[in-house]
């Protein structure tokens, strides 16, 4: 059952730095049946709704992507940290719980008559998926849904997401 993914999550205080207490989703990645669950539950979740285009987030929310665009008949599409994609990318920068980063995705990832399902595997300040939502709109899709592992109820990191788009999370902590 999807609830009892909490139990086998690692906490990890102080990183990456002080004061934060980090989720450590490479607890469920090894175990299979939790990582059968995750992606049944997250195909369950999508599969009537279109999806045409997979986008995972780095660097875990790649892990569970290009698994869930197959399940889904989709393609998958990296959004990746500067400087690590091979193409002309579009780029954002945003603020995280411990610092400022970027993001970018290829120019040519996506197209105006498709349905993208962003896919990460926390949910925090939403500063990440914040970028990532705006990066995609640049490509003027019909619709973009997210999609978490965890979601940090108390950081309110849905604050960054426009009121259409639809937002999901397995787990709450």
């Amino acid at each position: 059952m999807i609830q009892d993914l909490v139990k086998k999550l690692r906490t990890v205080p102080d990183y990456p730095t002080k004061g934060i207490l980090f989720y450590d989703v490479t607890t469920l990645f090894k175990d299979p049946d939790a990582l059968r669950e995750i992606l049944d539950t997250l195909y369950d979740t999508y599969k009537d709704k279109g999806i045409t285009k997979v986008v995972g987030v780095e660097s875990r929310g790649l892990v569970l992507a290009p698994a869930l665009a197959i399940r889904l008949g989709a393609g998958f599409v990296p959004a990746r940290k500067p400087g690590k994609l091979p193409a002309e990318t579009l780029s954002a920068s945003y603020r995280k719980e411990y610092g400022f980063d970027g993001i970018e995705i290829h120019r040519d990832a996506l197209q105006p008559d498709d349905v993208v399902l962003v896919h990460d595997d926390l949910l925090a300040t939403g500063g990440t998926i914040g970028a990532v939502v705006d990066l995609v709109r640049q490509f003027d899709v019909r619709q973009v849904y997210a999609n978490f592992i965890i979601e940090i109820d108390a950081l309110d990191g849905r604050r960054h997401m426009s009121s259409d788009v639809e937002v999901t999370s397995l787990l709450h902590v």
